[in-house]
């Protein structure tokens, strides 16, 4: 476990566990160097506790990362509750997690993230004010889905030349909210859609709306297309993935993309732009740490606009480097960081 914060440089680990409730959780926390650490909080099944921990303290450092290059005043942390075989009262579970949350003394600051609701994080608020995402807060998918499309859009310049995305083939894995948001903005501007999703009706949907091609889900990695866009869970991208992609380019949503660094490598070595993914999906984090902070939609989705000069930097060093994007982002992270 020491090894694996010193590898990540995470600060501190917190583990949680409360038998009445069932709940048993981790919170990792990276940096707090610029402010408190802002990270989403998951709830799902793992194969074992220590690829739960893995989980976590990649997510925060992701999460440092991100704040730091969407010049945020926040660091990176992220919270994994384990999700267990059956859970006797939801409600109180993460009624506890908050209550744990509270004894860090707004050190970390929770959000939405895979298998949790804005319920959730109502339940979390019952007992701290350091949680975001809640209902009163508001839905932050719109502002995640517009970085996302702003990104695509700087990413197909950069790849291809220009950023009109009309007749672009763009495969969206994943059509949860995020994904789903996304594929109708890349629709209005007229790119042709390759979508595939575990969720049959949601596919049949997107057929229905937006003229979508359906692909399997084991089959979308190898079809051609322009740009190739994960929004489901992360991993998509690893040693053999990489060598069926047939895109120029990958930008997507989805956090931990990259199996590893050397995918990064790979994916340099093949010619495919790859957008980090902690830079193109900020918009989210934006948002819930802008609105945590009281400031109006309008300097919200200005600041949005950062996401597309960001990633023109990091590609622009990354092909005088000859790097790949991922390993200048990285750099660039924590060079920031290291001047705090």
């Amino acid at each position: 476990m020491f090894a694996l914060m010193q590898d990540s440089r995470v600060q501190s680990l917190h583990l949680i566990v409360d038998p009445p409730t069932y709940l048993k959780a981790v919170i990792a926390i990276h940096s707090s160097q610029k402010g408190p650490a802002l990270g989403g909080c998951r709830y799902l099944s793992y194969p074992s506790e220590e690829g739960a921990l893995e989980d976590a303290v990649q997510l925060a450092r992701n999460m440092s990362y991100k704040a730091v290059l969407a010049g945020l005043s926040l660091g990176g942390g992220a919270a994994v509750i384990l999700r267990p075989a059956q859970v006797p009262d939801r409600a109180a579970l993460f009624e506890a997690f908050g209550r744990f949350i509270q004894t860090l003394g707004g050190r970390y600051i929770a959000a939405i993230d895979s298998g949790t609701s804005r319920e959730d994080m109502d339940c979390i608020a019952h007992a701290t004010q350091h949680v975001t995402s809640t209902t009163e807060s508001g839905d932050s998918t719109g502002y995640t889905a517009l970085g996302l499309y702003t990104g695509i859009r700087t990413t197909a310049l950069a790849r291809l030349g220009s950023d009109n995305l009309e007749g672009l083939r763009v495969a969206v894995q994943g059509l949860g909210h995020v994904g789903w948001a996304l594929a109708e903005q890349l629709h209005a501007a007229g790119a042709e859609l390759l979508v595939a999703d575990l969720d049959s009706d949601k596919v049949q949907l997107a057929m229905e709306q937006m003229g979508a091609k359906p692909i399997a889900s084991e089959a979308l990695i190898s079809t051609p297309c322009d740009i190739l866009a994960p929004c489901g869970l992360g991993g998509v991208l690893n040693s053999q993935s990489v060598t069926k992609l047939r895109c120029a380019a990958v930008a997507g949503g989805a956090n931990n993309q990259l199996r590893c660094a050397a995918t990064a490598d790979q994916l340099e070595a093949r010619g495919i732009l790859y957008a980090p993914d902690y830079v193109i999906n900020s918009g989210g984090l934006i948002y819930v740490a802008l609105q945590h902070q009281g400031e109006n939609p309008d300097t919200i989705t200005a600041h949005l606009s950062q996401i597309g000069a960001r990633l023109t930097e990091i590609f622009a060093h990354a092909q005088a480097e000859k790097r790949s994007p991922a390993r200048v982002a990285d750099a660039l992270a924590e060079r920031l960081l290291s001047l705090e």
